[in-house]
């Protein structure tokens, strides 16, 4: 008796978890890739090639997102924010990687007109 009372857990816990995935979407959720695609925006994404494709991939997905929600397709929204999040998140690496490059070059651009000078 034991023993099916486990499998009847499992099954109720199972069908609740499948419940889970077809929800709407939580507004955070969403509030949470756009506010990741606005970093990215503030931070220069769009000065940076690589950084504004994913940039627009990230917006892309949202309104993608957005769509299928209104479409009945939670769990296809929600791995499309996913995607969003994450194109969002690249996008701002991207765009940090590259100041710190430039602000790198200008440091040893300043370090080799500083050695000029001080050669005889």
């Amino acid at each position: 008796m034991t023993m099916h009372a486990g499998w009847w857990h499992l099954i109720v816990a199972g069908v609740a978890c499948a419940g889970c995935a077809t929800a709407p979407l939580p507004a955070e959720r969403l509030a949470s890739a756009e506010a990741g695609i606005r970093g990215a925006a503030e931070a220069g994404a769009e000065g940076v090639p690589q950084a504004s494709l994913h940039l627009k991939m990230a917006r892309d997905q949202v309104a993608q997102a957005k769509a299928l929600e209104r479409d009945g397709e939670h769990e296809r929204a929600a791995l499309a924010l996913s995607r969003a999040e994450a194109d969002a998140t690249l996008a701002l690496t991207l765009t940090r990687e590259s100041m710190a490059r430039a602000e790198a070059a200008a440091v040893l651009a300043q370090a080799a007109a500083l050695r000029q000078q001080q050669s005889p």
